[in-house]
């Protein structure tokens, strides 16, 4: 058969930063014996035809306007549409209104069944992944992403899962509290096959999942001298060894979701446990000694956040010299504890904003106890902006308790620079063509 592997934008425009997509080449790997193609909505335009036999889009929530009237437009051909990911997971009649089909969940074993189905003209409307199964075989192909303008970042998946249910996350939702890992031995030689003077990024949610998966993983990478970032808790700064560890294995860079000031509201999203390493800015310090650079995200929405909240966490992010930031509105996704908890309330203003043809990027989706949606809206993309003001990026990079580095100084400065263009690209685009 002749499969379209499309992965959609929020829109009909293309981003600058944009890296390639992981669970396309997965999928890539898993469809041996079909003739692929691939199109990336973020870096190039998706074909207004396409002769194929099955277009299978991978959606997310912020997507998902978009994904399904690309999805319409090929079904109107006579094209068969496929969907999957976080989105279709947690929505699958939602989804079928625009599909032929939905893989629930992981997409290993699912996606061989459904290309064996749709082959013998036999497709299902429903096909599950197993997420619990063994990650012992993880063959990923990423020739398909070859020539595209991605930012020079190679992804890589050590584990799926997370061992704590946040609040506003669906992380847990889609996995439980089980968290798998690969074998250290089958990651290093994907490592070695793969570019290895670029940076390379662990999607993991958390690669933080036991000290004794993070030993054996840090172990493995030392030798390797290799240039890497990852997504981990912020608990792991209660251990100065194990901050230790992470430099000495090549970690230059860690995103922590500190989330707020504010200890109520660390409690309200099940994330009180953020306050065990002490002080946001110590553990901020301890790192910037070591080398490592702080991508730091933060929330604001909960209760117990007003205009002063927001106030005084740009000035923190800024006197702490934080490399990189993200300011967002919190955001109820469909499979969080948020979003039950919002709708259940009454709050959200749009109960399916994702569907909502006049929602925009960074518009507020339900009213907040301590500001008004409008506050909270215009609060947060302040904030970006002020982080990310020039002044603010050479202040950052010129006066920094950071252990000097040419290339961390470098890719700090892309890093902002991108997300300084990003943070006014995306800001009040409507989601969809």
């Amino acid at each position: 058969m002749k499969i379209a592997l499309v992965r959609p934008n929020m829109g009909d425009y293309r981003s600058s930063d944009a890296m390639p997509p992981l669970a396309i080449g997965i999928l890539a790997a898993r469809s041996r014996g079909h003739d692929l193609a691939f199109y990336d909505d973020r870096v190039e335009p998706v074909p207004e035809t396409l002769d194929v036999d099955i277009v299978a889009l991978s959606v997310e929530t912020f997507t998902a306007r978009r994904a399904y009237q690309l999805a319409d437009r090929f079904r109107t051909q006579g094209r068969r549409v496929v969907m999957g990911g976080y989105h279709p997971t947690f929505l699958p009649e939602e989804a079928l209104q625009h599909a032929d089909a939905v893989v629930v969940g992981d997409a290993e074993g699912a996606w061989e069944s459904l290309l064996a189905d749709a082959s013998s003209g036999q497709l299902q409307r429903i096909y599950r992944g197993n997420n619990r199964a063994n990650l012992a075989e993880y063959p990923v192909d990423r020739s398909l992403f070859a020539g595209k303008s991605y930012a020079p970042v190679e992804l890589i998946q050590y584990g799926r899962g997370c061992r704590f249910a946040c609040d506003f996350c669906s992380i847990h939702s889609f996995y439980g509290s089980h968290v798998r890992v690969r074998p250290v031995q089958a990651v290093r030689d994907e490592l070695q096959a793969m570019n290895r003077r670029r940076l390379f990024f662990f999607v993991d949610d958390n690669l933080f999942s036991t000290k004794e998966n993070l030993h054996a993983l840090l172990q493995m990478l030392a030798p390797l001298k290799l240039r890497w970032a990852c997504q981990i808790s912020i608990d792991m700064a209660r251990d100065p060894s194990l901050m230790d560890a992470l430099a000495q294995a090549g970690c230059r860079y860690v995103l922590i979701g500190f989330e707020s000031l504010e200890p109520d509201n660390l409690r309200q999203m099940g994330k009180g446990w953020n306050k065990v390493a002490g002080s946001y800015r110590q553990v901020v310090r301890e790192l910037h000694l070591r080398g490592i650079g702080v991508y730091g995200t933060f929330v604001f929405g909960y209760d117990h956040d007003t205009p002063d909240t927001v106030r005084r966490t740009i000035d923190f992010a800024l006197e702490a010299r934080l490399d990189i930031a993200n300011f967002n509105p919190l955001t109820p996704t469909p499979g969080s504890a948020l979003y039950r908890r919002l709708l259940n309330e009454n709050r959200l203003l749009t109960p399916v904003w994702w569907l909502d043809p006049e929602y925009r990027y960074g518009d507020p989706i339900f009213v907040p106890r301590g500001m008004t949606p409008d506050q909270l809206a215009q609060g947060c993309f302040e904030a970006k902006k002020q982080f990310y003001a020039w002044s603010s990026i050479a202040g950052r990079l010129l006066d920094t308790d950071q252990r000097f580095s040419l290339f961390g100084a470098s890719m700090t400065l892309i890093s902002n620079v991108i997300s300084r263009r990003e943070v006014v690209r995306k800001q009040g685009r409507l989601l969809g063509a």
